[in-house]
């Protein structure tokens, strides 16, 4: 058990993070800090938090483990603001989905004196705010870990064993190749959820109250906070622009097939995507 964890700007994800940590008593002490005065007082009322602090400075003092989960814009200047008030051998972590700059920028404010080891649990909802987070959020997901290659190895050990307590599984990645990933699995579905959605504004708006579960589930993400898909896709942009460019490619195949009426390759298409769908769903 873990004598204190900070969580620094608790929202879906943070407050997932306290509630998960205090009922599988994976820390002694849970203290948080959000920037807003009405959060914090809100929080202060929850059971699964021993301690709200007013700036994060005061938060992550006495702190053995801190959580950032802020907007993935926001990591970095915490990261700074915090770095001389941590005690000495403290461990900062993050639940950001951009990794590369991150976690370089993040491990060189906090050496020599605390070490920064970067997490992403494949967890989440279109839904926001600390009042939608639930302790089973983490149970039986990925959470990648990202060190470098100088990252220290008893710190990564100990934010892998947090996140195992968590209920997540932990898959270890290097941050390149962790942002190339993403931008497949999470960044590309979320681009194209918003695209087709953009695409039925307007003209074909009427046709929206007619809709089926299909269209309900291929779309639930397009629900998520524009803000911060602004921010992931901005960090990101290189990887995510390769992807479109591979999907795009995809879908001027099954233009030209079906132009050309050619049914074989149409057939071969979707084939190709249920058996793409039958492998990550079993897997």
């Amino acid at each position: 058990m873990i004598e204190q964890i900070t969580i620094l700007a608790p929202g879906l994800l943070g407050g997932s993070v306290a509630k998960a940590a205090y009922s599988r008593r994976a820390a002694k002490r849970i203290v948080v800090w959000s920037r807003r005065p009405d959060t914090r007082r809100a929080l202060s009322k929850q059971n699964f938090v021993n301690a709200v602090a007013d700036t994060p400075e005061a938060a992550v003092q006495g702190a053995s483990l801190v959580i950032i989960a802020s907007p993935v814009s926001k990591i970095t200047p915490l990261v700074a603001q915090i770095s001389a008030y941590l005690p000495k051998g403290c461990i900062v972590t993050d639940v950001g989905s951009v990794k590369d700059a991150l976690v370089k920028e993040c491990t060189r404010l906090l050496l020599p004196h605390a070490y920064f080891v970067g997490s992403h649990p494949m967890a989440g909802s279109e839904k926001t705010g600390w009042e939608n987070s639930t302790e089973s959020l983490f149970d039986t997901r990925t959470c990648f870990i990202t060190p470098l290659p100088k990252t220290n190895k008893a710190a990564v050990k100990k934010v892998a064993q947090f996140w195992k307590r968590l209920g997540a599984h932990v898959v270890y990645i290097s941050p390149k190749k962790h942002d190339k990933t993403v931008a497949n699995i999470s960044h590309l579905p979320q681009v194209v959820a918003s695209t087709l959605c953009s695409s039925l504004l307007g003209s074909n708006s009427h046709m929206l109250k007619y809709a089926g579960n299909g269209l309900k589930d291929t779309t639930r993400i397009a629900g998520s906070d524009p803000e911060l898909w602004k921010e992931i896709l901005e960090l990101n942009r290189i990887e995510v622009l390769k992807s479109l460019t591979r999907f795009k490619k995809e879908l001027t195949r099954l233009e030209r097939a079906l132009k050309k009426k050619s049914y074989s390759q149409v057939i071969r298409f979707l084939h190709n995507g249920k058996t793409c769908r039958e492998r990550f769903i079993l897997s």
